[in-house]
């Protein structure tokens, strides 16, 4: 599952980040969870979703920091991280349906 990586990538290296001071740990941690969940894509989906749901991942983060001004810091990270783990779960889903077959074999 993918899922938890990407929100424990965005949300847990906001945190540390936040929590050391030290921006660059959390950049660790994101790019840690972005390379462990992105690998599992390419390994269960194929390049193109990977390469897709890897730049929105990226993007993501990107996206946050304009928006944190907008909406304040917690809000901001919470939101792009509901949306790229909305669609690391709908990979995860497909991902189980590639390794599972049709249904009825």
């Amino acid at each position: 599952m993918t899922a938890p990586l990407v929100a424990a990538g965005l949300v847990g290296g906001f945190v540390v980040a936040r929590v050391t001071k030290v921006r660059w740990l959390g950049g660790l941690v994101f790019g840690a969870a972005g390379v462990a969940a992105a690998a599992r894509w390419g390994r269960t989906l194929g390049p193109a979703p990977t390469a897709a749901l890897s730049v929105g991942y990226a993007a993501a983060m990107g996206l946050s920091h304009p928006l944190a001004k907008k909406v304040g810091p917690w809000p901001a990270v919470l939101l792009v991280t509901a949306g790229v783990t909305g669609a690391a779960v709908w990979a995860d889903a497909r991902a189980g349906r590639a390794l599972s077959g049709p249904i009825g074999e």
